[in-house]
């Protein structure tokens, strides 16, 4: 029988192409409008979420972002957008980024992290920057183990509160100005680097550091998406979703409608992405579709 030489070459031709093919990523989704505040908040700057009470804890700077005022008041909102309580724990300067612990909410404030009891909105412990003068401590994340780190905008500095140790954790021009912070398991912070507009991650052990996506003008807020995923705000008014991969589309865009997007926060059980809209006095919530 005489066998046909060509007959499996372009069958077996095709599989090598499609394998060669690069693998079409899907597209990560889109941020559909839920909701929004009224605005009788001042100046929200940061949002978080307390999934003991099912409560979202805004951080309202009510004045100039550094100015010793006691202006400043943390509000408690509800999951759909109800402000139940406008001034839950007030007498604050310039609050602004936020993370929960048990029943410690940590908030920046300046020049210094306070500790608030949830229960009760009562300041119970409070840390200075090294050096007071010139500090603009701004955003706040809590590891599982309950360390906590800080970010100081100004100064290119990060701080760690650990076992009762408040330090220094951090600094250098290498920071670019970082912003947003985010503890990811137990060896890895990410930084917003508002400098270059990068989303960082920094290896807690060696300090070194990576870049995972840049051109995301004054970076802000940084949260999860899942899976390596994450939110990135940009403070004029953008926010993006970056892979694991660095690939980022930008989700949102309302700097010409002069609308911020500060210290962002997603509540994952929900789909809810919640953005403080800064000088518009309110938060929007978008549901990630």
């Amino acid at each position: 029988m005489k066998i046909k030489p060509f007959t499996f070459v372009l069958p077996f031709l095709g599989l090598c192409l499609a394998a060669a093919l690069p693998a079409t990523r899907p597209k990560p989704g889109k941020l559909v409008k839920a909701w929004e505040t009224d605005t009788t908040l001042r100046t929200p700057e940061s949002v978080l979420y307390d999934d003991q009470t099912g409560v979202l804890y805004v951080a309202n700077i009510d004045g100039k972002a550094d100015e010793l005022d006691g202006a400043g008041f943390i509000s408690k909102v509800s999951l759909d957008g109800k402000i139940e309580n406008l001034r839950w724990t007030s007498g604050l300067n310039a609050p602004k980024g936020m993370g929960i612990y048990k029943k410690r909410l940590y908030v920046t404030d300046v020049y210094r992290l306070i500790a608030i009891n949830t229960e009760t909105g009562q300041a119970e412990k409070t840390w200075d920057a090294v050096v007071e003068k010139g500090a603009f401590l701004n955003d706040v994340t809590v590891a599982k183990d309950g360390t906590v780190y800080v970010s100081d905008s100004r100064n290119d500095k990060i701080y760690r509160l650990k076992d009762g140790k408040w330090e220094v954790w951090m600094e250098g021009e290498q920071l670019n100005k970082p912003n947003g912070v985010l503890a990811v398991g137990k060896n890895q912070l990410m930084i917003g680097s508002t400098k270059t507009g990068a989303l960082r991650a920094v290896d807690i052990n060696t300090k070194t550091i990576m870049t995972i996506a840049d051109s995301m003008a004054v970076t802000d807020g940084i949260v999860p998406e899942g899976k390596a995923n994450y939110f990135v705000s940009d403070w004029n008014g953008q926010v993006f979703h970056v892979g694991a991969d660095g690939t980022k589309q930008r989700l949102l865009d309302t700097r010409t409608d002069k609308v911020n997007a500060a210290d962002i926060e997603y509540v994952a059980k929900k789909k809810l992405l919640i953005v403080p809209t800064f000088y518009k006095n309110k938060l929007v919530a978008y549901r990630w579709e």
